[in-house]
């Protein structure tokens, strides 16, 4: 069964860093997209970063967190992570990987594209 875990959230002060980590089971992640969102009480859920399959090798990232956060992936640990540096307070959110199972050339931020997600991790930017 096709499941993700997310994991690496915490609490952080503005401008600090954390790490996030998406690890797939029962399935070959790098063969499928993988896109990062969050969801902030009271508001929509939102893409903030996507990643075609490996083969393809292309990223792309919401404008208010481009030049600060970076999506990779490590394919022998089957594992996505999501990279988050000069964290600010509006960035407090519950943080969910997901992953589409077509294996599509392109990667969107649209959450209609994926179909498997994870449980999600909290992140809080706060002094």
């Amino acid at each position: 069964q096709a499941q993700l875990v997310e994991s690496g959230g915490g609490l952080v002060q503005p401008g600090g860093s954390l790490r996030l980590s998406c690890i797939a089971s029962g399935f070959n992640l790098d063969k499928y997209a993988v896109a990062w969102f969050r969801q902030s009480p009271g508001k929509e859920r939102e893409g903030i970063s996507c990643i075609t399959k490996s083969s393809v090798d292309f990223t792309d990232y919401r404008v208010s967190v481009k030049g600060r956060f970076t999506i990779s992936r490590d394919n022998a640990k089957n594992t996505v992570y999501l990279q988050m540096n000069n964290l600010k307070s509006e960035d407090t959110a519950v943080y969910y990987c997901a992953t589409e199972t077509i294996g599509y050339s392109y990667c969107s931020l649209n959450n209609l594209e994926y179909d498997v997600w994870g449980q999600g991790t909290q992140v809080i930017v706060s002094s």
